[in-house]
């Protein structure tokens, strides 16, 4: 296996296929070298590109190649530090992904020292190796010798721990592997070695105590991106080129990717999502393939206070208050509601709202995925008013109010206990649930009325959806026809205002003594002004 001088073929492939320019980042990179921010953990969940930029740095920085025509068309290549740094370094490149599949048989950390010293020595002949000593001791010793400054990139530094965590049956080598890496990094002598270090995973550093164990990392992560933001994902304008190009509608990407923010950024799309919908040519999910599903809904389904209550939320449309400065970094010290919500954001399964601390669903694609996973927990009330949802609509759209009322009826009754809120607000989260199927051809809108209480819930067709709009009224303890009085004498929402078609006025009675349900449809049709 090499590890130096591997050259910029990774790269070409990239450059090969379809590609966005994220070059950027070497920018924001080659400020920080020979500084004291020179150490980068950079972290982002599943097929966000991780790997991607990984190579492309290697391919910038390695001295054993001419990458100027790989860069030469790209934003990295009008920069001012283009030239200073291109091909000037000896780069060490590590894919701690592949050493983690030997974990099993124990003592990587040897094993992995061992490899990257015997495979370091063919680039520097002329420099023995210390008998017994330690990767940064022969580091250190080529520096002294050569005047070298190492480019060192980790991807998947977190793979091990990632791995340990989550098999209870692997040796636990997480502690040897950390202590490896401050005796690579934190020590004072890393200064003099390296001119970057830069390392890319899916969760930040872990964290010991009261303070990271390797605290002269600088972290950008999908909760604090930092400058690094607008690299973690496609950006509007970036996946309208790819429609256009590729003749593909925005509007089904946009459904189906979009609705990450990150950092400053408030539009971001799944790169990886989007990428294999341009090649086969529709949307769909992508997630099955990452890997990442099995622990999803063992996170879920762990009984911390208020997680199943969010996460009903969030599917509903909700958005959830989360402190991630709890969450230590480690996969198996889970213990509390905030950070099983950190850890689904890191993974990418939930979208972070950096300005409100708030945690939410980002998108169909997710949507999907999370409900999956509430299947396979023990929310069996939950997972049959998803199931059922599809009926739902359905009833609604031929005008079966009977049917209506009674699905409703179910949704309410199975799920209201689990959700925590006052009446209008649980019966609102309660339809949403119900609605959930709806999801795929309608865009959501909730509103909550003060008062005495009703809940509305607007659903507007997206492009090219050829159904009926959908506007969902509750009364309390009066009758169907109030609502539907209701519906006709209230101003429509500025997105309803909007809509042109036929429209569905869906009034929904709800009797606190009896618990009864009853449920009156309307069709309507809105002309254009």
């Amino acid at each position: 296996m090499i590890y130096i001088d591997k050259g910029n073929s990774a790269f070409r492939q990239c450059r090969n296929s379809e590609y966005i320019d994220k070059s950027g980042l070497i920018a924001v990179v080659n400020r920080t070298l020979f500084t004291e921010q020179k150490f980068s953990c950079v972290t982002r969940s599943r097929r966000f590109g991780k790997s991607m930029a990984a190579k492309m740095l290697a391919a910038y920085y390695d001295r054993s190649c001419d990458s100027r025509q790989l860069f030469a068309d790209l934003q990295i290549a009008r920069d001012p530090t283009f030239e200073r740094h291109l091909n000037r370094y000896p780069v060490v490149y590590l894919d701690l992904s592949a050493f983690s599949r030997d974990l099993p048989k124990g003592d990587m950390v040897r094993r992995m020292e061992k490899a990257l010293i015997a495979d370091i020595r063919t680039a520097y002949p002329k420099v023995a190796a210390p008998r017994g000593g330690s990767l940064m001791d022969y580091l250190l010793r080529i520096h002294t010798a050569t005047g070298d400054t190492f480019i060192f990139i980790i991807d998947e530094w977190d793979a091990i721990l990632r791995e340990c965590a989550q098999d209870p049956k692997l040796p636990n080598q997480t502690d040897d592997y950390v202590t490896w890496l401050r005796s690579m990094f934190k020590d004072v002598l890393a200064m003099e070695v390296f001119a970057g270090v830069y390392m890319t995973g899916i969760l930040p550093i872990k964290k010991y105590k009261t303070q990271s164990a390797m605290n002269n990392f600088l972290e950008y992560s999908m909760v604090e991106p930092r400058k690094m933001a607008q690299f973690f994902g496609f950006t509007r304008e970036e996946v309208k080129q790819l429609a256009t190009k590729h003749q593909m509608d925005f509007d089904e990407l946009e459904k189906w990717y979009d609705g990450y923010q990150i950092g400053p950024q408030p539009s971001m799309f799944n790169p990886n999502s989007v990428m294999q919908a341009v090649d086969i040519g529709r949307c769909r999910s992508f997630w099955a393939s990452t890997g990442a599903f099995d622990s999803i809904a063992g996170y879920i389904d762990m009984d911390f206070d208020g997680l199943k209550q969010d996460i009903i939320a969030m599917l509903a449309g909700e958005r959830a208050n989360v402190n991630t400065t709890k969450f230590r970094n480690d996969l198996s010290a889970i213990r509390s509601r905030d950070d099983v919500l950190t850890v689904l954001i890191h993974l990418g399964y939930l979208a972070f709202d950096w300005e409100h601390r708030e945690c939410y669903v980002p998108n169909y694609e997710v949507s999907e995925e999370l409900a999956n996973a509430v299947e396979e927990t023990g929310w069996k009330e939950v997972a049959k008013s998803l199931e059922q949802s599809r009926h739902l609509l359905e009833a609604t759209i031929r005008g079966d109010g009977q049917a209506v009322a009674r699905m409703v009826a179910d949704a309410h009754r199975d799920n209201t206990s689990l959700i925590k809120y006052s009446d209008e607000n649980s019966m609102a989260c309660v339809l949403a649930i119900a609605y959930y199927y709806a999801h795929g051809d309608y865009i959501f809108h909730r509103e909550y009325q003060t008062g005495t209480g009703f809940a509305d819930l607007v659903l507007i067709p997206r492009k090219n959806v050829v159904t009926p709009a959908i506007i969902v009224e509750l009364k309390y303890d009066d009758t169907a026809d109030t609502a539907l009085r209701q519906i006709h004498r209230q101003q429509y929402p500025q997105k309803v205002a909007e809509y042109t078609g036929d429209m569905l006025l869906v009034a929904i009675s709800y009797d606190k003594k009896t618990k009864e349900h009853r449920c009156r449809i309307e069709k309507t049709t809105i002309l254009p002004h």
